[in-house]
């Protein structure tokens, strides 16, 4: 079992995890697309879908950034995304756990998307807000699923795993937006790459997530 001296061993893994997801999107997927797309001033969108990184600023061939936008110029749409990338930020910080905490959570980003913050944070903001939604309850489904006996070792693993996420995440964001990775130079094959560790990441975040119920199903039998 968790040693008490761990600084996780009373926390909320379902929290800490779904708050990392949503400071690390809404920074880096609602600001970062803001900032770029502010950068391309005062100009019309031409259409819903748009490259939140533009011509002029872009790092390599593929590094546009897609977005989708209700917003029809690019300094306008830029500036929303960052405001509302902010808000997600202060609310999956300090609101998270309120009475409609999730729901919130959720529309927030709905709200991210639909002004310019990004198409990828789909595959990770929908799945957070879906696991969130068991913050600080009793987990009976999961309490069949997961034996008692893997309950220890999980609860040493959620936070090894959510490190691991978001350290892969980044990586591929890096790709996304510099189309650097050792070795490989070729812009589709960077390209291919970028997704995997997308996807690694998306994993690691959900698998992050089931450790963090054994941790939290710990958590209620010792406090009981």
């Amino acid at each position: 079992m968790i040693a008490e001296t761990s600084p996780f061993t009373n926390r909320s893994a379902t929290r800490v995890i779904a708050t990392t997801i949503g400071v690390y999107f809404g920074l880096f997927s609602g600001i970062n697309h803001g900032v770029f797309e502010i950068l391309q001033g005062n100009k019309p969108t031409h259409g819903l879908l748009i490259h939140a990184i533009g011509e002029a600023q872009r790092f390599w061939l593929l590094g546009t950034e897609d977005a989708f936008t209700l917003i029809p110029n690019f300094l306008a749409t830029g500036t929303a995304s960052i405001i509302v990338g902010l808000a997600i930020v202060i609310w999956s910080i300090w609101f998270l756990p309120a009475k409609h905490g999730r729901t919130v959570f959720l529309g927030l980003f709905i709200l991210s998307f639909l002004v310019g913050g990004g198409i990828g944070q789909i595959a990770f903001f929908i799945p957070a807000w879906a696991f969130a939604t068991r913050m600080d309850k009793p987990l009976t489904w999961w309490r069949k699923v997961l034996p008692r006996s893997s309950w220890p070792f999980l609860s040493k693993l959620w936070v090894f795993l959510l490190i691991l996420a978001t350290a892969v995440m980044t990586i591929g964001l890096e790709m996304a937006v510099f189309g650097y990775f050792p070795g490989v130079t070729e812009p589709v094959a960077v390209q291919d790459t970028t997704m995997l560790f997308v996807l690694t990441a998306a994993i690691l975040y959900a698998l992050s997530f089931i450790a963090g119920f054994g941790h939290e199903l710990g958590r209620m039998e010792r406090s009981s």
